[in-house]
């Protein structure tokens, strides 16, 4: 797939005074500059996180209240229900949650609704749950702050809730003991990036500073913030960068029972990265929720007998397995639906419906989708009596908005820019498949449906060294706003060893003036033609180590290549 290469401008003034300072290469200040780092102070803070800079968490409005209903519950001995979402920001919160108050208070319990018996959030199922077994106080983490509703019917029963969100509030927000959420407009919290589990994690720091705990009665759970962080796509900058830096240094240190028999199941090896825990931990945890019971991962979390954990982690692994399969096999079935339509490309979306598919994985589905269609993607399954699924953006396309104006066809959506879920009539279908593709076709633009390719910085082959590699690396962990630093090197040729591996990626060993450099370009088999008859390109890369029998060496992770005079800002 052609994509858009843009190379990102940057103030030069403040590259060279931060040179100045720094005294370091200028490709690695130009990065800095274009995460705002532009002094000393600031990139002494980004290179070095301290949990002392961490926000006092009483800045966050009603952090008072909060702790001290709490309080009030340990007095009056009153049952606690942790309550969260399914999926790995809100497992993580309720066990964390659930363990630091289990060690203060008795009864407590948690609970996690079930993701096809009673949807996403706060549920009247999870409510009547509550008062049934006499919970006088529900703590809900990564939800609730929507759901002002079913908050004042847990009111009208005696129950009162303590809400810790990060999602976008409603003009009308709940009636409730204690409302944390950052982006509350009347909220001066000075971070307003914070995930689910990054709220919870604030008031764990409060209680433990009004009973004057050790700080590690909360640091404890950061292995677990940091994989929340990890997962649910948050800016890696601020509080969060912190967090996930001494999270990540807690999974590689001495990883909770859970986490530790996750990462024996997945055979990781070597220290995990955020990346990592994106892509060999989340997984496993989402696929609970997913395809069963999310309760599943809470237990995980919260086990200390490394056997028992063993087993959970294998019955989350079992669930994974079934999820790539269920994934995969779906992903062949669209894409032949969509091959098989003659309309297919001249279409400025992807709508697919199929009855039979498993609702827990339209989502990951349609992001596939959009590896070879890169246009705004829905899939549809049956969920009930009425169709419902997932809907996934292309950069810089507001796609709640495009959902939005196709509400009349719709019995239920909500989401954000990039991602929403939806429910309507079966036989609503084929019309609101047809409404999306107007309103899309309307507001789209070109440029948005070719994927763009971000570049920090052009850099020459005989910068790259092991020393200017190692301040690279002291800028993980990587992740949103964060991202792992892309370079474009021009007029680059084969240096006569490049070939095709597998018939599918690229072994490129390529050389720019006096300097080689060799590495892997997953996929890109087709662009070896332009290695061929000694032709100069311009590569899209990015650096990685390569360790070979106990040899470290540094390698490039190809993205993309074309002939050198065609490369441009485009």
């Amino acid at each position: 797939m052609q994509k858009r290469w843009n190379i990102l401008s940057v103030n030069s003034t403040e590259v060279t005074a931060l040179q100045s300072s720094l005294n370091i290469s200028e490709s690695l200040c130009r990065i800095l500059v274009q995460r705002g780092i532009t002094h000393y102070d600031a990139a002494k803070a980004y290179f070095r996180p301290s949990l002392d800079d961490l926000h006092s968490p009483w800045l966050m409005k009603d952090m008072q209240k909060a702790v001290d209903r709490i309080l009030q519950a340990f007095e009056h001995k009153e049952r606690i229900l942790v309550y969260g979402d399914y999926d790995v920001d809100g497992t993580t919160s309720v066990a964390s949650m659930f363990q630091f108050l289990q060690a203060l208070h008795e009864p407590i319990d948690y609970y996690i609704p079930h993701r096809y018996k009673e949807g996403y959030g706060i549920s009247k199922i999870g409510i009547d749950y509550a008062k049934s077994q006499g919970f006088s106080l529900i703590i809900s983490l990564d939800c609730g702050i929507k759901s002002a509703d079913l908050i004042a019917y847990a009111s009208s029963l005696g129950i009162d809730f303590i809400v810790c969100d990060h999602h976008l509030p409603d003009h009308t927000v709940p009636i409730a003991a204690a409302i944390l959420n950052p982006k509350q407009k009347d909220c001066s919290y000075p971070y307003k990036e914070l995930c689910g589990c990054g709220v919870g994690f604030k008031l764990m720091m409060a209680l433990s500073e009004q009973l004057q705990l050790p700080k590690d009665s909360y640091l404890q759970y950061l292995d677990l913030v940091a994989i929340a962080i990890a997962a649910d796509i948050v800016p890696v900058t601020g509080e969060n960068r912190t967090m996930a830096y001494w999270g990540i240094q807690k999974v590689n240190s001495n990883p909770s029972v859970g986490i530790r028999a996750l990462m024996d199941l997945a055979n990781a090896k070597g220290p995990m990265s955020l990346t990592s825990l994106v892509f060999v931990i989340a997984p496993r945890i989402n696929a609970a929720g997913r395809m069963d019971d999310a309760k599943k991962a809470v237990q995980l979390f919260i086990e200390k007998d490394p056997t028992l954990a063993i087993g959970l982690a294998n019955i989350l692994h079992s669930d994974n397995s079934d999820r790539r399969e269920a994934d995969s096999s779906i992903t062949v079935e669209a894409l032949k639906m969509l091959e098989a339509d003659p309309n297919n490309q001249h279409r400025k979306t992807t709508v697919l419906y199929n009855e039979h598919w498993h609702k827990g994985v339209v989502g990951i589905v349609a992001s596939r989708l959009i590896e070879t269609y890169y246009r705004p993607t829905i899939v549809l399954t049956k969920s009930g009596d009425y169709a419902a699924g997932s809907a996934r953006s292309v950069a810089g396309f507001n796609l709640y908005e495009a959902i939005h104006a196709c509400k009349e066809h719709l019995l239920g959506y909500g989401g954000h820019f990039a991602a929403a879920g939806m429910t309507l009539s079966v036989d609503k279908v084929s019309a609101f498949s047809e409404a999306f593709e107007q309103e899309v076709a309307k507001t789209i633009t070109a440029e948005q449906l070719v994927p763009e390719l971000t570049i920090n910085t052009e850099i020459k082959f005989a910068e790259i060294n092991m020393k200017w590699y190692n301040i690279i690396k002291q800028m993980e962990p990587f992740g949103p706003d964060n991202m792992r630093p892309v370079f474009i090197a021009k007029n680059v040729k084969d240096a006569g060893f490049s070939k095709v591996v597998k018939d599918l990626h690229l072994r490129a060993v390529l050389k720019q003036h006096d300097t080689i450099l060799s590495g892997i370009g997953f996929n890109l088999a087709d662009k070896f033609p332009l290695l061929q008859n000694n032709q100069s390109v311009d590569i899209v890369f990015a650096i990685d180590e390569n360790e070979w029998q106990g040899n470290t060496s540094l390698q490039i992770k190809l993205i993309d290549l074309r002939p050198a005079s065609s490369a441009q800002n485009d």
